[in-house]
């Protein structure tokens, strides 16, 4: 007699999202937010006065502080002991209580009272625990955890599932055990498991559709998952495979499935199976309408429309249309250009051998990377390429981006698994140039962000009606009072709140959507007012400015990255991941260079045509012709050609990843066999 009753079997004891399944502990979460102790305690060469608990504020007469400094006068130290230096006895009283030992001390209170106490010491730790737990403010809930890393629950250890749940096993498995096993694995489990007749009598309908299901996972290139994975971990692209994945064992005919660049974060050998995944949807008796830029997906399509000729305004014509080879006829077409190779990105005749200098990430072994030993070399230009789920996000943005951070700025987060750092001096900054809004308010634009905006306002300032009527720049914002239309303060645009649904946006009656009130309006330079300016296009801007050097070069980066289409004061809001990246590196490209900076980028062609890419790459070799390092997560092809040096993991997806497979030039890369990189690469440098 074990003591345990088990009821009755079902579908919903399997799982961690139902009160019958999950782990009573965790809540099926299967991990808890617990404070790190070398995020609370980031840099122990510091005091307690100076600021060594990076959660705590480091003012000598807080209430905590005059506590701590009492425990440390008893034991012969004081608050300005480096940490390091302290006794291993008073650092455990201070990080953890003092229990029932009181101590004395005097403390200034709230209206400048001094006062005596006489108590113990609550702990550092548990202080900041209680703090957590009763903060009602997100804001400071949002602060603590930023000083928390996630542990496994204690309970069910990562499981999630009750512990009567896990006893039930298939093929000597329990669901968790079959879960975290990758795709391909799973696969292999469910058709070797042995049943007798009875049970596959019973289970033929269930371990069809598993090995259905698992199959449409293997045919869009995501062998490599896991079950368990989560699902915020995944790339955009992968999300995206899943939900292909879904439609292809949906097994619908007579459907018209829209794409919006299947292939991002794909790598080329990926690539092709997922081609074969759409044709095998098409073929099923499905309509496909694919937007993308990637040249395989062109040459197999039936038909290619193609709009431009150029972007924005000069855009928003049909080209062409037709066959690859019909589209390479027509002159007009920029895609057709690329696609007949009449245009074409060219292999850089030298590769750069750097400045001698290197970067190394010793034994980094996060997620499925296996003790990896990464060497940069500086002042070149590397990409780390491999085939999807080699490790290359985790070992450059989880590792080598929060390694670096955090040793110039002491920046939060704490970087993946690794052995040790080397080269940090070698490097001054690092930029982590990603695709995230440069904004989340419509107040924010281009112009705003890269600081044109300034110089324009100094501009309109300076204009003989400005000075008549005493206006200064900040007269010229539509962020403070005095210059902005008040009754749309300066948005241009009035929100109507629809409670139930979505909100409705209205150009504000007053302003007409120019944001500004008639007074501002009635100063112009060029006779253009503050708002018609906003209105320009960056490459109409260029033109209107060309006479003011210092706000005409920074337009012209702007333009330099392919962003002449934008306007000026376009929100943010409405920008692509690419373009809000693209405003960022000209941001960076105006700035003075150091020549020890570190530029990370993942994936910055995202979106982008052949002709952008041309242009992209134009600038980060501008970067690193300035002495910089530029290092870049790729797969597309004419930006790993011309690469200085690459970085190749794999040889394949998940477990039987993680490991470089292959570095150095583009040409040495080509040499190796085991490379899938290599292979997709040796044609072009033909």
């Amino acid at each position: 007699d074990c003591g345990i009753s088990l009821p009755e079997i079902t579908p919903r004891m399997f799982s961690f999202n139902s009160p019958f399944g999950a782990c009573p502990v965790c809540s099926g979460l299967g991990s808890q937010m617990k404070l790190d102790l070398d995020m609370v305690l980031p840099d122990k060469s510091l005091s307690l006065a100076g600021g060594v608990v990076a959660p705590l504020s480091s003012n000598t007469k807080s209430y905590s502080m005059c506590q701590m400094k009492a425990v440390l006068e008893k034991h012969g130290c004081d608050l300005d002991t480096p940490w390091q230096d302290l006794p291993a006895k008073v650092q455990d009283l201070l990080l953890y209580g003092t229990g029932e030992v009181r101590y004395d001390f005097g403390y200034e209170n709230m209206f400048g009272i001094y006062k005596i106490h006489n108590g113990p010491f609550e702990g550092i730790m548990p202080m900041l625990e209680r703090r957590y737990k009763e903060s009602d403010s997100d804001m400071m809930r949002e602060e603590y955890e930023n000083y928390m890393s996630i542990s496994l629950c204690p309970e069910c250890h990562g499981a999630r599932l009750k512990p009567e749940v896990l006893a039930v096993t298939i093929g000597g498995r329990n669901i968790q055990q079959v879960t975290d096993m990758t795709v391909r694995d799973c696969r292999e489990f469910f058709q070797q498991v042995d049943f007798s007749d009875r049970e596959r009598t019973i289970g033929k309908q269930v371990l069809k559709e598993i090995n259905a299901r698992l199959g449409f996972l293997v045919t869009v290139g995501l062998e490599y998952l896991t079950l368990s994975r989560a699902a915020g971990t995944l790339s955009g692209g992968e999300a995206q495979r899943i939900r292909l994945a879904t439609q292809i064992g949906s097994g619908l005919v007579g459907v018209l499935y829209i794409l919006d660049e299947p292939s991002i974060g794909l790598h080329q050998r990926d690539n092709n199976k997922l081609l074969e995944a759409l044709q095998n949807l098409r073929n099923m008796g499905n309509t496909l309408l694919v937007v993308e830029h990637d040249e395989d997906t062109m040459r197999v399509a039936d038909h290619i429309i193609d709009i431009g000729p150029g972007a924005g305004s000069q855009g928003g014509y049909v080209v062409a249309q037709g066959t690859a080879e019909e589209i390479m006829q027509v002159p007009e077409s920029v895609t057709g250009q690329y696609l007949s190779h009449r245009k074409e990105i060219p292999v850089p005749e030298v590769r750069r051998r750097g400045n001698g200098k290197l970067l190394e990430i010793v034994g980094a072994a996060e997620n499925n990377l296996k003790d990896v030993h990464l060497k940069l070399p500086l002042g070149v230009f590397t990409v780390i390429t491999g085939v999807s789920g080699s490790g290359k996000s985790t070992l450059i943005n989880e590792i080598l981006y929060k390694a670096v951070a955090s040793k110039l700025y002491r920046a939060k987060g704490r970087p993946g698994k690794f052995k040790k750092l080397l080269g940090i001096e070698n490097v001054d900054k690092v930029i982590d140039i990603d695709q995230s809004p440069i904004g989340r308010t419509p107040r924010s634009n281009p112009a705003t962000y890269t600081g044109v905006f300034d110089l324009i306002r100094t501009l309109f300032s300076q204009c003989s009606e400005a000075k008549m009527r005493g206006y200064k720049p900040g007269r010229f914002s539509f962020n403070v009072k005095g210059g902005r239309c008040e009754t749309c303060k300066g948005d241009g645009i009035i929100k109507i709140e629809m409670h139930f649904l979505s909100d409705v946006y209205v150009p504000c009656e007053v302003c007409g959507g120019a944001r500004y009130n008639r007074e501002t309006l009635e100063v112009k330079y060029k006779g253009k007012s503050i708002a018609d300016v906003l209105d320009m296009t960056i490459e109409e801007a260029v033109e209107f400015f060309k006479n003011v050097p210092r706000i005409a070069n920074k337009l012209q980066v702007l333009q330099d990255v392919g962003l002449g289409y934008v306007r000026l004061g376009q929100s943010a809001t409405t920008l692509s991941g690419g373009e809000a990246q693209r405003v960022k590196l000209a941001t960076e490209l105006s700035r003075r260079s150091t020549g020890k900076t570190l530029y990370i980028l993942d994936e910055p062609t995202t979106g982008l045509h052949t002709a952008d890419i041309h242009k992209l790459l134009g600038i980060l070799q501008r970067l690193v012709d300035g002495g910089d390092s530029v290092v870049v997560i790729e797969h597309n092809l004419d930006v790993i050609k011309s690469a200085d040096h690459i970085v190749d993991l794999g040889p394949e997806g998940g477990d039987k990843g993680g490991t470089i497979v292959a570095q150095g030039t583009p040409e040495e890369i080509v040499q190796v066999t085991e490379s899938y990189t290599g292979r997709f690469l040796k044609p072009l440098l033909e």
